[in-house]
């Protein structure tokens, strides 16, 4: 077994989040979108552009999935862009081709 085992509370609920977050087919979406973009990084527009949602919809999806982890987010004057946190491209390239 690795030695991440146990899991202690603190990583058992970066866990859970993670996965309530990727449970979700649009947030699952919209983490493919922004791994398919070019330096794997977008903006809210640049997202909202793939859904027929509206913009806060995208925003609030985009919140779920940096609050769990999964996007890292930096702001360029009026605009934030979301890119993949390290090892996530890993990760769901890992269980996508199971699907």
């Amino acid at each position: 077994m690795p030695d991440t085992f146990p899991l202690s509370a603190a990583k058992a609920a970066d866990l859970a989040a993670c996965h309530r977050a990727l449970g979700d087919p649009v947030r699952l979406r919209i983490l493919s979108v922004i791994l398919a973009a070019e330096n794997q990084e977008s903006c809210v527009n640049e997202v909202a552009a793939h859904f027929d949602l509206t913009q806060p919809t995208v925003s609030h999806h985009l919140k779920v999935l940096h609050e769990a982890k999964l996007v890292n987010r930096e702001r360029r004057g009026n605009w934030i862009y979301y890119s993949a946190a390290p090892n996530i491209a890993a990760m769901v390239t890992r269980f996508l081709p199971a699907i």
